[in-house]
């Protein structure tokens, strides 16, 4: 805040209304507080700037619990570059267990050339087909 000197209101002072109008006058909320009047004497503006803002949309899913539903992803292009280097360096087929690294799906987009075991709460089976094309297999465990 600066200082009172410095304020638009030293001008103002003497003049009845400061600003404000005589007819329309300066009162303290006209159409009421915060979003009053959403679906009254605001309806208009609501529906403009911000439509679907009222109403419900689907179903009710009572205790719905995230967890079970939680289900992170993975690409089949995104397998070669989690194989440790140790197992990326041996002659043997390296074994990836995706869950362990907080992966639960393996999607099929892009490409692999190498073969690898993975191992997976849920394979596509695009993402099976091409392991499969490289020389790899699939494991699903729980």
């Amino acid at each position: 805040m600066g200082c009172t000197a410095l304020r638009k209101n030293r001008k103002k002072r003497g003049h009845v209304s400061a600003g404000h109008g005589r007819v329309g006058k300066h009162r303290k909320h006209p159409s009421g507080r915060g979003n009053a009047g959403g679906q009254h004497h605001h309806r208009i503006w609501f529906d403009k700037y911000h439509p679907g803002y009222f109403g419900k949309v689907g179903m009710k899913h009572y205790h719905f619990k995230s967890n079970v539903v939680h289900k992170p992803t993975c690409n089949v292009s995104q397998i070669t570059a989690m194989i440790p280097e140790e197992d990326a360096k041996s002659t043997k087929v390296p074994v990836l267990d995706l869950t362990s690294k907080g992966v639960f799906k393996l999607l099929g987009k892009g490409f692999i050339s190498r073969p690898v075991i993975v191992k997976a709460r849920f394979i596509s089976r695009i993402a099976e087909l091409k392991l499969k094309k490289a020389g790899g297999a699939c494991v699903v465990s729980a």
